[in-house]
């Protein structure tokens, strides 16, 4: 297939029986092409050379349908909260008590999250519950991480992204995806470190990554591999 007639057209490869979108994404820096699939299973993202062509792409992914098919029967389904459901906090599973007479306000015990009102607005009361409790920390996490960098704290934004952690604008606004509050502590500091590295490298240049080294205080590498191992299980909607 000419190359030039794939431009500027939406992407979408056949997989399982469904039309999945394919992102490419070129880089100056990739030599060879990666697949991955997004977290909540919305797409396919090819990285290729800035070189590379269209339509090898699309051949590419292709001829891997069969593991984008294992991986889309892998990403997690739609969790049913109801009393005795466990809930991941901070890396942790807690256990959720719900007594519909006691007040609807969330209170965390250890490992135990207790909460009364309706059952049918349950997903919704806590997923505000969560999200509050992500500003909390990571308004912290980047206080911390700016003070490392030497740059003032930019303006914060959760993101309810389904395909990415993180992002730092041109502007300096840092967004970071608010289910980050459900991984451990490190993981979640990884991410608003990245961000904030960005503020002083806007790239992914040999200098941002050794920067990145600097201001956080674990091995990147293995963050960066719980994300790819783990991440997708955060994804999961809440029923």
């Amino acid at each position: 297939m000419i190359d030039w007639l794939l431009q500027d057209r939406p992407l979408t490869i056949e997989v399982a029986g469904r039309d999945l979108p394919l992102v490419l994404r070129r880089l100056a820096t990739a030599r060879s092409m990666t697949l991955r699939l997004a977290p909540d299973g919305s797409e396919a993202r090819l990285t290729l050379p800035r070189w590379g062509r269209t339509a090898e792409a699309l051949a590419f992914a292709r001829s891997r349908t069969d593991w984008l098919a294992s991986q889309l029967a892998a990403v997690p389904q739609a969790q049913v909260l109801g009393h005795g459901t466990s809930l991941p906090y901070l890396g942790e599973p807690h256990l959720l008590h719900h007594d519909p007479a006691r007040p609807r306000r969330v209170v965390r015990e250890e490992r135990a999250i207790r909460i009364g009102g309706p059952a049918e607005s349950l997903g919704p009361r806590l997923q505000r519950w969560l999200e509050g409790e992500a500003r909390r920390l990571i308004t912290a996490d980047l206080a911390h991480y700016c003070q490392r960098a030497g740059q003032p704290a930019p303006p914060l934004a959760l993101s309810r992204a389904q395909r990415r952690w993180g992002s730092c604008a041109r502007s300096g606004t840092i967004r970071i995806n608010w289910r980050l509050v459900m991984a451990p502590d490190l993981i979640r500091r990884s991410v608003v470190a990245h961000e904030v590295a960005h503020l002083v490298h806007f790239d992914h240049s040999p200098r941002f990554h050794a920067f990145l080294g600097e201001i956080f205080e674990a091995d990147i590498r293995e963050a960066d591999l719980w994300l790819r191992r783990e991440g997708r299980s955060l994804y999961r909607p809440f029923g």
